[in-house]
């Protein structure tokens, strides 16, 4: 192989996800051409809809997905909590990369905390995981939803007048945008999404060649953490948009998972934990999801599907 093409969306942190990959293959294999192709998909297309209103799961990946079975491109780039658990039977997840800090940030161009915020401020976000978290922990705030790349979402932040925007502190490490964080959110308030933080490399399951290319982008912990976050939200369901938040972390040879199950409102939010040896990440994230169920999370469920 002399040429790589690498699909990705066309946002900044997209791409400068996509141009971290292309800088490591070029360093491992420096006699393959490395080249990236943007593909604008459903969910960069209808910034001003909601996600339900859209498609739901796979609104950032249906399109680049597309172009890998098209064979338009030779690896996909996306973000883990973009992609759906269910993949396409053609293709494969042939690296997790290693994780970058996947907590929540509180952004406020006036200078406010989340325990400083005037009661009833406006918070920018579209994410019903945010929405719900934040709302239990102040139940007076009042919410905006804001699509678009980071620099949009901030330029809404000011021109809206909100109080402040919830983004990922992920996406802004890789911009080099930390100087704009207010708040790093603990986890304790606002769990993160599945897979948050960590990239995903996709590539057509019988193209043996490409998967040997980037298999040392695969980061083992990251991996088998992201198995078990991605195991719990399957067995979850979570066909609509749901709040849903998950983090796994390893200690030696075991693993930590923890999960969030929320009603839209706030009012309702389920908790629990469950560790495990490393060697059994997917069965700790399909028995916690069990546990969270019995507990009650399928009403909460059921109710936010209503």
């Amino acid at each position: 192989m002399k040429k790589l093409v690498i699909g990705t969306r066309g946002s900044r942190l997209a791409r400068a996800q996509a141009n971290l990959i292309m800088e490591s293959l070029r360093l491992r294999h420096p006699e393959i051409c490395c080249e990236i192709e943007i593909i604008q998909t459903t969910g960069d297309k209808f910034l001003n809809e909601t996600f339900d209103k859209i498609g739901g799961k796979g609104v950032f990946v249906k399109e680049i997905e597309s172009a890998l079975l098209d064979k338009d491109i030779d690896i996909a780039v996306h973000s883990m909590k973009d992609l759906p658990t269910e993949e396409h039977i053609q293709l494969t997840l042939a690296a997790v990369t290693e994780r970058e800090d996947p907590r929540d940030v509180l952004v406020s161009h006036k200078d406010y905390w989340l325990a400083t915020l005037p009661k009833e401020a406006l918070i920018g976000t579209s994410s019903v995981r945010r929405r719900s978290q934040l709302l239990h922990f102040r139940s007076d705030l009042k919410f905006e939803p804001i699509r678009g790349n980071v620099n949009t979402r901030l330029g809404k932040m000011r021109d809206q007048g909100l109080d402040g925007v919830v983004l990922a502190y992920a996406g802004l490490k890789r911009l080099n945008m930390e100087d704009q964080v207010r708040e790093i959110i603990s986890m304790s308030i606002c769990m993160p999404a599945v897979g948050q933080g960590a990239l995903g490399i996709q590539v057509r399951k019988e193209d043996d060649e490409v998967i040997n290319l980037v298999s040392f982008l695969n980061h083992g912990p990251t991996a088998r953490a992201v198995t078990a976050e991605r195991a719990m939200l399957k067995t979850l369901g979570g066909g609509c948009q749901v709040p849903i938040g998950a983090f796994a972390e390893l200690k030696g040879t075991e693993i930590r998972l923890s999960g969030m199950v929320a009603s839209t409102d706030g009012k309702f939010l389920l908790k629990d934990s469950l560790a495990g040896p490393l060697s059994q990440a997917a069965f700790i994230g399909r028995h916690l999801a069990r546990r969270l169920l019995k507990k009650g999370a399928d009403k909460i469920l059921e109710s936010n599907c209503c």
